[in-house]
C-alpha cells in the first residue's frame, strides 16, 4: 500500500504511467466499487473499444441516469492533460517536502511548463484546504500573528521608495496562527491584525472552554471574558516562557513557513497567500504520518474540489 511506501522512487516503480495511476486513484476514490458521480447509483458499467469506434480509457455509464463519466470527473484533475501519473508525482513531492515545492521545480522535474504547473499546485493547495473545523480546537491553544513579506531593504530601489526599512508591518500580510498543544493548526490570513478580527478567528475556531496563551499585544485584551483562561508572555521583557505560558509552537510553525517563504517560494502574493497556508497547515496537521500516507490523505481531499484558471487569480476562492 502507497501510505507504507516511503521513497519516490518506489512510487515510480508503482505508478508507472497513467493508466497504473487512474487505477490506483480508482481504487482510493470507489474502495467499494464503482459508483456515478452524477446520480450515485451502483449500476455502473465500463464503455470499452470495438470494432466501431474507440473510447477513453477508464470511462464508464450509468446504467440508471444515462451519464457517463471517469474517476477525474468532479475532482481538481477534471479537464486536465496533464497525465494523471504526473500529477500523483506532484502530490507526493508537495507532501514530502517539509518547506514545500516551487511550481518551477515542478515544471523541471516533471517536464511541464511553467504556467500548467503553477496552476496544478494551486489547485492541489485547493484541495488541502482544510474544511471548516468539525471540532473547534480545545485545551491549551496557542494564539500569535506574524507578517509576511519580504524586506525593503532588498526589494528595488522603486519599491523600496514606498516601503519601510527592515522589520515592521506596512506593506506586508498578516496571518493568524492557532495551535492545539499536540494537536491542529489553523493559520488564517486577515491582510491586517485588529483587535476585532482577531476576536473573530478565535470565536471561529476556538471552544469557549480552551486555555489562551498569547503574547503581551494589547489586541488580547478582552479574550479572558469570553474564554476560560488567557495568559500571555512579555517578550518586550525578554520573557518567552512562564509555566505553561508561551506561544513557542506558534512560533515554529511561522518559522517553518516563512523557511518556505525565503528557501522555495521567494514570494506569496496576497491573492495566493491562504492556499499557502492551507498547504503548510494540511502538513502539519499529519506531521506523525510517513510521506506516503500524507500523500494518500491528499488524495483522498481532491473530490468535490474544481478550481478553475479563471478563478485561480480571485482571493478567497
Amino acid at each position: 500500500m502507497l501510505k507504507d511506501i516511503l521513497n519516490h522512487a518506489d512510487i515510480a516503480t508503482l505508478i508507472a504511467d497513467e493508466d497504473a495511476a487512474r487505477t490506483f486513484i480508482e481504487s482510493l476514490r470507489w474502495p467499494n466499487g464503482v459508483g456515478c458521480v452524477h446520480c450515485g447509483s451502483c449500476k455502473v458499467y465500463a464503455i470499452t473499444a470495438n470494432k466501431a469506434k474507440s473510447v477513453r480509457k477508464g470511462l464508464y455509464k450509468c446504467g440508471d441516469c444515462g451519464g457517463q463519466f471517469t474517476v477525474t470527473v468532479g475532482t481538481i484533475f477534471e479537464d486536465s492533460r496533464i497525465p494523471l501519473n504526473k500529477w500523483f508525482h506532484a502530490i507526493h513531492l508537495l507532501c514530502s517536502s517539509k518547506k514545500g515545492m516551487s511550481a518551477h521545480q515542478i515544471h523541471r522535474t516533471l517536464g511541464i511548463t511553467y504556467k500548467s504547473a503553477w496552476f496544478l499546485m494551486h489547485r492541489i493547495r485547493y484541495a488541502m484546504a482544510e474544511e471548516p473545523l468539525a471540532s473547534q480546537l480545545t485545551g491549551i491553544v496557542e494564539s500569535d500573528e506574524t507578517y509576511i513579506g519580504g524586506k525593503a531593504k532588498n526589494m528595488h530601489a522603486d519599491v523600496r521608495k514606498q516601503k519601510i526599512q527592515g522589520r515592521g508591518a506596512v506593506n506586508k500580510e498578516a496571518v493568524v496562527t492557532l495551535v492545539e498543544r499536540g494537536g491542529r493548526v489553523k493559520t488564517t490570513h486577515v491582510g491586517h491584525v485588529t483587535g476585532d478580527n482577531l476576536k473573530e478567528v478565535l470565536r471561529a475556531n476556538v471552544a469557549k472552554e480552551a486555555r489562551i496563551m498569547s503574547d503581551e499585544s494589547a489586541m488580547y485584551l478582552g479574550v479572558d471574558k469570553e474564554y476560560a483562561d488567557h495568559q500571555s508572555v512579555n517578550h518586550k521583557n525578554g520573557e518567552y516562557v512562564r509555566g505553561e505560558a508561551h506561544v513557542n509552537t506558534s512560533e515554529s510553525v511561522h518559522s517553518l513557513m516563512k523557511r518556505g517563504v525565503i528557501g522555495v517560494y521567494h514570494h506569496w502574493s496576497p491573492t495566493h497567500l491562504h492556499r499557502y497556508c492551507s498547504e503548510f497547515d494540511f502538513r502539519f496537521n499529519r506531521r506523525k504520518m510517513a510521506d506516503g500516507e500524507r500523500t494518500v490523505e491528499a488524495f483522498r481531499k481532491v473530490e468535490g474540489k474544481r478550481l478553475m484558471y479563471r478563478d485561480s487569480s480571485r482571493k478567497n476562492k
